[in-house]
Parts: structure tokens; C-alpha cells; sequence
């Protein structure tokens, strides 16, 4: 079932006409009774005339902005008014309200498991918007209920399908390709509302953690990754160094050094320069040999 027209006009010109009709109706019997013509005939028609006028009264109604009407005719959907103001329909018509507007929700922190089974705390804001009232109405039950749950789950889905942190630079994961992760969410949660007439406009991730169980172990694990990389770095800094040293001393014959007192340099260079704490150098007064 989809949104389709109803039909209405301008509601004012019709309440303008409806008011003119009383007075004129009212007049008419005020004048009746001044000329002494039957009083029961004129007050009959005039009751009358107002039952009919209040009964069609009965389908102006008014639209505000980004809000649509859906319309019903004896349980049989008729069609749908976005034309903003005072309108006019047929009065047989039952009439519900839809907000068009946008609006956003934040899913509760579900715990659930990555790709790699750990446990993990996930939520998403989710910025929504109507766009077939019919659908919205008829086809689900209660669509924002609807929009809730099935954001939720597509939430659970998505997190699933991507490892929390990607130990392997080539494979996304939920901490590092950020862009990826929140399209993917938004079209799982898309697919899941599109026959609720609802258009998901964003979907990011609002809150990512490691469950507490493991909150504590995957820190550990974090800091001595970090420490690995910022090691290598290191060393190979390290390296790069002590071949430039030996280079130039080779080339400016500052020292003629054999395999095995160049072995000696390198091995104490790498200690100057890879240690942790700040080296105490010892100055020998004697001869190399």
C-alpha cells in the first residue's frame, strides 16, 4: 500500500460559504416572522439547513507544516493531505495525524558479541523521517515502536559482522573504519524500516566499549601493542643510525675498526640508543687492544 492524493480544497472559501449560508438562512426566518407567514415551516427549514451545514462543518480540518493527514472511508484508505492549513474533505472521511518532521532517537547500550566473540557495549543514534504516510500507518502496527526494535537489531547485526579493533591493518573493524561501520549500519537498519514508509537519514555509533569483564585485559592488550610498534620504530631509528655512524667514520678514517670491535660499537650503540633509561657512559683512559 502506497501514499497516494486525497482529495480537499482550500478550507476558508468553504467556511466562508457555510457562514454566509446561515446568516442567510437566519435572516430568511427573521423575515418570515415579521410578515406573520407560518412559523413551523420556517424554523423547520432553517433547523434543517443548520443540520446539514454542521455535518459538512465536520470535514474542515487544518495541516501544519511537514505533517500529513491519512484519510479513511469507512475503514478503506482514501488517501493522504500534506497541502498545509485549512482544509476541506469529504465529511464521510475519518482523519489521522503523521508527523513528516525529522527526528532522531539513541538506542540503549546493548552488549553484544564482535567478530571475534568478545564482548563488547554498542549504541547508535539513528535520524529518521516519514515519507509514505500510508505505509507508515497500515503496514506495521506501531511504526516508531517499530522503528526502535529494528534499529536495535540491525545495531546487534552490524556489530557482529566487524571485529572490535583490527589487529590485521588490511580488515576493518569497528574502531578504525568509523565511515564504513555507520553506512553499513544505516543500510542494514534501511532495509529493515523500508516497508514502515520510513527513510533512515544517518545512523553513526554513539557509544563503543569493551564489556567490564574484559574491559581491563583488552586495555593491557591495547597498551602492549602500542608498545610493540612504538619499539620497532625505535629500533629501526636505531639501526639507521649506527649505519650512518660507521659509514662516516669509515669514510673520514677517524678509527681503522675490525669485524669484531665493530661488532662491539654496534652492539653498544643499539643499547644507547634503544634503552629505556638515559645511559651512563664510561671513558676509558687506555688503548683499544
Amino acid at each position: 500500500m502506497n501514499e497516494r492524493k486525497a482529495f480537499s480544497v482550500p478550507g476558508l472559501p468553504v467556511a466562508l460559504a457555510f457562514i454566509a449560508i446561515a446568516i442567510a438562512a437566519f435572516v430568511w426566518l427573521g423575515s418570515g416572522l415579521t410578515q406573520g407567514k407560518p412559523q413551523p415551516l420556517h424554523v423547520g427549514a432553517v433547523v434543517v439547513l443548520v443540520g446539514v451545514l454542521a455535518f459538512l462543518a465536520k470535514g474542515l480540518f487544518q495541516v501544519q507544516p511537514n505533517q500529513g493527514q491519512v484519510m479513511q472511508l469507512f475503514g478503506r484508505y482514501a488517501g493522504s493531505v500534506r497541502d498545509a492549513g485549512l482544509r476541506w474533505t469529504n465529511p464521510f472521511y475519518s482523519r489521522r495525524g503523521i508527523s513528516l518532521r525529522v527526528r532522531n532517537f539513541e538506542s540503549g547500550k546493548l552488549k553484544v558479541n564482535d567478530n571475534d566473540g568478545n564482548p563488547i557495549e554498542i549504541a547508535a543514534v539513528v535520524v529518521w523521517q516519514v515519507v509514505d504516510t500510508a505505509e507508515a500507518v497500515f503496514q506495521v502496527d506501531d511504526y516508531e515502536n517499530f522503528v526502535r526494535i529494528q534499529s536495535e537489531s540491525a545495531l546487534r547485526q552490524m556489530a557482529q559482522s566487524y571485529p572490535y579493533d583490527a589487529h590485521d591493518s588490511g580488515r576493518p573493524s569497528l574502531r578504525s573504519h568509523g565511515d564504513d561501520v555507520n553506512a553499513h549500519l544505516r543500510d542494514e537498519i534501511q532495509t529493515r524500516l523500508g516497508k514502515a514508509g520510513v527513510e533512515v537519514i544517518e545512523a553513526r555509533i554513539s557509544h563503543l566499549a569493551y564489556a567490564q569483564e574484559i574491559a581491563q585485559a583488552m586495555l593491557q592488550r591495547q597498551q602492549a601493542g602500542a608498545i610493540v610498534a612504538a619499539r620497532e620504530r625505535i629500533v629501526e631509528g636505531a639501526v639507521s643510525m649506527v649505519e650512518m655512524a660507521l659509514s662516516e667514520l669509515g669514510k673520514r678514517g677517524v678509527v681503522d675498526l675490525d669485524n669484531e670491535r665493530r661488532a662491539a660499537m654496534v652492539s653498544n650503540l643499539l643499547v644507547v640508543l634503544c634503552g629505556d633509561r638515559s645511559t651512563q657512559p664510561v671513558v676509558n683512559t687506555g688503548t683499544l687492544y
